[in-house]
């Protein structure tokens, strides 16, 4: 079990990744893909099979992110499906 200092950390850069993710998309900057946790892998299958909320609670599951931080991200994966 992580440490809650590990915890706290884990959740600063999640939300730095998140930020960053946003502005990336914002200046139209392409993004290479990094190999898929099987836990986004998850989240993904959720969206597609129209399981959104299902979806946002594993999204702040793994990355300890607020609502309103893993709707942004869930809405934000969807518009690919």
């Amino acid at each position: 079990m992580a440490q809650p200092r590990d915890y706290i950390t884990m959740q600063a850069l999640s939300r730095i990744e998140y930020k960053l993710d946003m502005i990336m998309a914002h200046l139209g900057i392409p993004q290479s893909a990094p190999p898929e946790e099987p836990w986004l892998a998850q989240v993904r299958s959720e969206i597609r099979s129209g399981r959104k909320i299902q979806a946002i609670k594993l999204y702040r599951e793994h990355t300890g992110l607020g609502l309103k931080e893993a709707k942004d991200a869930v809405d934000g994966m969807s518009t690919g499906y």
